[in-house]
């Protein structure tokens, strides 16, 4: 799960994700197509059960047909929607969609979603091989979508890549009035640009529009009830989409849970005490594994103070790399929080550290670079944090004037020594796009809905457990599963009670004991 964090966007699960190597250069996939003007879907004769639509005006859209084409290994196809879901016949865009053909004895598609808000789901589901496990991946057609405004699903478009990249490098927690100014000038170009930019795209890319679009995208995939798995982010579209369509659900999965009835400031203030732990359970390793002593200290406590000081001394003089940028603090931010997102991934965090301590800040930026997904010429593979800020501050346009946060900062710091004061400054993140509050979403509950299977791990950085059992207590078919362990999500993580849980609820249609825990 993404959150903005001033001049940053904390992470979700993008860049560094459970089961899926830290990618430092990736392919261009493009920026994809604008938005068409009309619907240009074709009707073929189907099951009523499948292509029946909520309303009659979206009935071009529940019976239009898929046309797969090969692209790569795999297949690809576009999917047509309603720009606006009040209005279906004003305007249209297309959604890309990838799909992975199952190994074996097909079941059904499994539509799938990484999370952010801002991934490309069709990238996650190229990475199938890698990402989901044997008995899925002979099942199912994994079949990933870029959600509207991500990816390749016409994508918004806020920053050039130049102010982008000085964008992220800001200091996210500024100390003198000066430093303010500049955070909260980005932080309104940054809004003002996606509304100038995007136009009314930017108003419609809310999770709320994206569940709907799941909803065509079942039909057009001829299925009478949606098999699903979502992962961070993916687990409150999963949600909403389970609330909004209870009759539709099939087999859902909502790994690394969040909770749907936080408040923006209390979830901004849970992630950074799930962060901490991240850390602290990363410094307890180091003390216990390390043969003669720790090179950040004989104690947790003493750990946090070395990377604190470190931060400290890079906010006041950026480290050199070896390229023409800093890593400034903002960047060093990215850099040692991406890692704690797979304890297989510690070890870069450890390369990161003693070269920054050293002086040398070239592996945090290129942690950080991942996580961006900024390629080495100097352009973004993809708008994953411009898709990510809009879609957050669609669904809730809250946020805390720069005067205010002063006062937020010792819970934070409290909540967490290391990145607190960080995490206080995100509260400004959306007074750049003048969005008037969201009305409170109706509560999610997903009444008359199959079992979900909901899922939490005890020390997930970006989405606590804590987050999980309330989802599973939100839901009213929720069943919770849970991982002792480290890193992001918890399915394909090295749990095989996890994994059987998860595999044969899917495959089938067991469900696990509730409360079960792995």
């Amino acid at each position: 799960m993404r959150r903005w964090i001033a001049g940053l966007v904390l992470l979700g699960l993008l860049g560094v994700t459970a089961g899926v190597a830290v990618t430092l250069v990736a392919e261009d996939r493009g920026r994809g197509s604008e938005n068409s003007t009309a619907p240009t879907v074709q009707p073929t004769p189907s099951d009523p059960a499948v292509t029946a639509a909520p309303d009659p005006a979206l009935a071009g859209f529940y019976d239009q047909r898929l046309t797969w084409s090969a692209c790569g290994d795999n297949q690809c196809s576009t999917l047509t929607v309603p720009l606006d879901y009040a209005h279906p016949a004003e305007q249209s865009i297309e959604l890309r969609l990838l799909k992975v053909p199952a190994r074996g004895q097909r079941l059904s598609s499994l539509v799938v979603n990484p999370g952010g808000p801002g991934a490309p789901g069709t990238e996650y589901a190229a990475q199938a091989a890698s990402v989901f496990g044997k008995p899925l991946l002979e099942h199912f057609d994994i079949v990933g979508f870029d959600p509207r405004g991500t990816g390749e699903s016409s994508p918004v478009d806020c920053l050039d890549d130049d102010q982008l990249d000085d964008f992220l490098a800001t200091d996210p927690a500024p100390s003198t009035v000066s430093e303010t100014r500049v955070l909260m000038s980005g932080v309104r170009a940054f809004g003002q640009g996606c509304r100038a930019l995007s136009g009314e795209l930017a108003a419609h890319v809310s999770t709320d529009d994206a569940a709907r679009d799941i909803d065509v995208l079942r039909a057009a995939l001829g299925q009478s009830t949606l098999d699903y798995f979502g992962a961070s982010y993916g687990t409150k579209l999963g949600a909403v989409y389970a609330d909004l369509f209870p009759d539709k659900v099939g087999r859902l999965v909502l790994d690394g849970a969040m909770d749907l009835e936080l408040s923006t400031r209390d979830l901004s203030l849970q992630q950074a005490a799930g962060f901490q732990t991240a850390l602290d359970s990363y410094l307890q390793d180091c003390i216990d594994n390390t043969d003669q002593s720790c090179f950040l200290g004989n104690s947790v406590v003493e750990g946090r103070r070395t990377i604190e000081d470190l931060l400290d001394r890079i906010d006041q003089d950026p480290l050199p790399t070896t390229s023409d940028r800093e890593l400034t603090l903002g960047l060093a931010f990215y850099g040692i929080a991406t890692p704690l997102y797979n304890k297989d991934y510690w070890f870069l965090l450890t390369t990161g550290l003693k070269s920054a301590i050293g002086g040398d800040g070239s592996a945090l930026l290129l942690l950080a670079d991942a996580y961006t997904y900024r390629d080495p010429s100097g352009g973004f593979l993809n708008n994953a944090i411009e898709a990510n800020l809009a879609i957050n501050c669609r669904d809730d346009g809250w946020s805390l004037p720069a005067t205010r946060v002063p006062t937020q900062v010792p819970a934070f710091e409290k909540a967490s020594p290391v990145f607190g004061r960080i995490f206080a400054w995100s509260l400004t993140g959306c007074r750049g796009f003048g969005w008037p509050v969201a009305e409170p979403y109706p509560k999610v509950m997903a009444q008359g809905a199959a079992p979900i299977l909901v899922i939490g791990t005890s020390r997930d950085p970006a989405t606590p457990l804590a987050w999980a059992k309330a989802l599973a207590d939100q839901l009213a078919s929720g069943v919770l599963v849970t991982r002792d362990g480290d890193g992001h999500t918890g399915y394909h993580a090295g749990n095989a009670c996890v994994d059987d849980a998860v595999e044969d609820f899917l495959v089938d249609g067991d469900v696990p004991q509730d409360g079960l825990a792995c």
